[in-house]
């Protein structure tokens, strides 16, 4: 088969390759689409790869071209997305419903080849059949409007709350939809681009705040007549965002940290205050599992997709062959010329 083939730094290539030999429990995927997600911008431009030669990719959608000797409840031909984490089922945590803490776990296009290639391997238990009406390129965001599902899920309740997304990168745009599918009365998108802003509008957002502004923070306590936000989603995992996102929630408030930070965070003595200070609640979250494996999230982030409750479609930049991703990562390079999800087509 064909697959993309990162042999080193900025050394990605459109390369042949065998295809995965499947075991009893495990099914043979044919790629359609598979998307390029942020955390693999340093595996391909830095030495962010775990070894080499290795094939990236976990966000993806495709038919089922073969299944295992074992596999009872999928056939050839099904429409699938699939989880990508592959927890051990056996520690403590796995045994809890932890899965995204299984301190065993392999992962599909990190710590074992992925799917920018022709054809996936994946264990049965870790495939979802995508419902009818979703197109491929729909299936390949499953994965992100799961982080999203899983990060809103850890905050419990959003029925009636006024709800804050710090950062409209796609799984900003994709929390603020899932947050208002959710119950969420109102959501205030934040951003400094302002392209962006336009587009969290269009996705329903009540009002939005461009970081950018020397007068921002005084629009915010207009908006929250001085309280701020009873919670707040960041999902930028830069120190600015990571910051504020303190700094406008309100006194007994909830701040939830999707975004995973690249660089240091510091604190400053009254930064750190505000969780003293508010009595903050103040959480993490990690990928998107939960019991029965995959989750919940898996079931509804392909409901909300099949019912138009999440749209994904202002969310691409382009859509291309998987022999082009040499091309699409020189793009990647320049800041800003590249604005959205990148889809590969095998």
């Amino acid at each position: 088969m064909h697959a993309a083939v990162l042999y080193g730094e900025n050394d990605i290539r459109y390369a042949k390759t065998p295809i995965p030999e499947i075991g009893p429990e495990d099914v043979l995927i044919k790629i359609k689409a598979t998307g390029i997600c942020g955390s693999d911008l340093p595996r391909v431009l830095a030495q962010g790869a775990r070894y080499y030669p290795i094939i990236l990719g976990h966000e993806f959608s495709g038919i089922v071209h073969w299944v295992g000797s074992e596999v009872k409840d999928l056939a050839v031909g099904d429409r699938v997305s699939g989880a990508p984490l592959l927890p051990c089922h056996h520690c403590i945590d796995c045994s809890r419903g932890h899965y995204s803490q299984c301190k065993n776990y392999s992962f599909v296009g990190s710590r074992q080849s992925g799917s920018w290639a022709e054809y996936l391997k994946l264990p049965a238990k870790n495939v979802v059949p995508l419902p009818e009406g979703v197109s491929f390129v729909e299936g390949s965001f499953l994965e992100p409007i799961t982080v999203a599902l899983h990060g809103l899920f850890l905050m419990g309740s959003l029925g009636g709350v006024d709800l804050a997304v710090v950062g409209m990168g796609n799984i900003g745009f994709l929390t603020m939809q899932c947050a208002l599918a959710l119950g969420a009365r109102r959501v205030y998108a934040f951003d400094i681009d302002a392209e962006k802003l336009e587009i969290a509008k269009e996705y329903g957002a009540y009002a939005t705040i461009n970081t950018g502004s020397p007068n921002f923070k005084e629009e915010i306590w207009d908006l929250t007549e001085g309280r701020g936000f009873e919670m707040v989603v960041e999902t930028a995992g830069v120190e600015f965002t990571e910051k504020l996102s303190l700094e406008i929630a309100a006194n007994k408030g909830e701040v939830m940290f999707i975004g995973t930070p690249s660089k240091p965070i510091q604190l400053e003595p009254a930064e750190f205050e505000y969780l003293n200070r508010k009595e903050l609640t103040v959480r993490g979250s990690w990928m998107s599992y939960s019991a029965p494996f995959p989750g919940k999230e898996w079931e509804l982030a392909a409901y909300y997709l099949q019912n138009k409750l999440v749209d994904v479609s202002k969310l691409i930049d382009r859509q291309v062959p998987l022999a082009e991703v040499a091309s699409v990562f020189e793009d990647l390079k320049i800041p800003g010329k590249v604005k959205g999800k990148v889809i590969l087509e095998a």
